[in-house]
């Protein structure tokens, strides 16, 4: 088989040739290997991260699941436009380890600045929405130059084409319909609790009915994604399951339906405490696939046990730890978890071996290659 073949045979509930193999290295692994400053990817699109991902996917030839990581944002005939200038990003700051990024509106022939910045690191992924206080700057930057060379992207219909040509048969390419955290910010959270139990109902309503018409646009265009995202990193972190319930939950199950009768699979990514998302989405919904199922300290999974109680269900994608493991353990120590994780989760298929969220930037290039090793060996049916 094909990985493509490999993974689509498993998202239908068959039987591949093998266990495929799928670890969790969306950012720090592929940055890393194009041997550039982190912010070249991630400020100036040099090359885009998920371009800089389908080249590491090829490296270690793994079966590629990849949720999302291309931002695909068709044009809206119905979005009506926002009135207001546009925001512009400024460089604010740069040294030889950081890059500052802050947003401006040109309003009344003045700037008026956006409170919250992003850092793009030589080294590491950026960090987003950190507030100016936090890192000791003013409300209003003394200084500022213009972002420039950012190459263009191309987040319509020919983008995903070229990005799935980029793929080929290596794995499959998703587009994300709603996430699965309605709250994720300290903004949120606030908002949540000054709402009224009126305003919080039609807060729900908004995001169904943005599930449905975002599902529509992907629907009309003339490329597809081959399966659709509903999840959202820390899925019971920011939220409680009564919130869950009430503002996430309906517009997750909406969008799973749709993609059902439409023949797509879904899939959820939501890193953290997931036992109980787990049971949720296989009691209450369709959905497909569901990652990273974190053992303990990062989540509260168990693979074997949720094998038994929703193999049936769902595709389980887990759960090999990313620090004890994958970056600090042996290559013995990567093969002998991998062949655990197969003996817990592979019977009768449905299963992904694949690691927690996140692999570290410098896990051991031939770690990786162990545990895809085993899935193809020790993992055949």
């Amino acid at each position: 088989m094909t990985h493509r073949e490999r993974l689509l045979a498993t998202l239908a509930g068959r039987i591949p040739d093998c266990v495929p193999a799928a670890p969790d290295f969306s950012n720090m692994i592929p940055a890393r290997r194009t041997g550039r400053p982190f912010w070249d990817l991630y400020l100036y699109n040099d090359p885009p991260i998920w371009e800089a991902y389908i080249d590491c996917a090829k490296h270690f030839d793994i079966d590629s699941l990849m949720d999302g990581y291309f931002p695909y944002w068709p044009p809206d005939p119905a979005q009506k436009p926002d009135p207001r200038p546009p925001l512009v990003p400024y460089i604010v700051h740069r040294d030889a380890e950081r890059i500052l990024v802050q947003q401006a509106r040109s309003e009344n022939g003045r700037l008026e600045w956006e409170p919250r910045l992003t850092v793009y690191y030589k080294a590491d992924p950026p960090t987003s929405g950190v507030h100016h206080a936090k890192l000791g700057l003013p409300p209003v930057p003394a200084r500022w130059e213009p972002v420039e060379g950012v190459k263009p992207v191309d987040c319509g219909p020919s983008g995903l084409a070229r990005v799935k040509g980029l793929m080929g048969d290596q794995g499959l390419v998703g587009a994300y319909i709603i996430n699965s955290t309605a709250l994720a910010s300290d903004e949120d959270i606030y908002r949540y609790h000054d709402a009224s139990p009126a305003e919080r109902e039609r807060w729900s309503r908004e995001r169904v009915e943005a599930a449905e018409k975002r599902f529509a646009l992907l629907q009309a265009q003339p490329v597809k994604a081959d399966f659709y995202c509903v999840g959202g990193s820390g899925t019971f972190v920011w939220q409680t399951e009564e919130i869950f319930r009430q503002l996430a939950l309906p517009a997750v199950r909406r969008a799973i339906e749709l993609a059902q009768a439409a023949g797509i699979p879904t899939q959820i990514h939501s890193c953290g405490p997931e036992t109980r998302l787990v049971e949720i989405m296989a009691r209450e919904t369709g959905l497909t696939v569901i990652d990273p199922l974190e053992i303990p300290p990062m989540g509260d999974c168990n693979l074997s046990e949720l094998k038994k109680l929703y193999g049936n269900k769902l595709v389980l994608k887990g759960n090999l730890q990313t620090t004890e493991v994958m970056l600090r353990g042996s290559v013995e120590d990567v093969k002998e978890a991998s062949k655990r994780a197969i003996d817990d989760g592979a019977e009768n298929g449905r299963f992904i071996l694949s690691t927690g969220d996140q692999c570290g930037r410098d896990t051991p290039d031939e770690n990786i290659f162990a545990m895809i090793e085993t899935a193809r060996t020790y993992g055949k049916y």
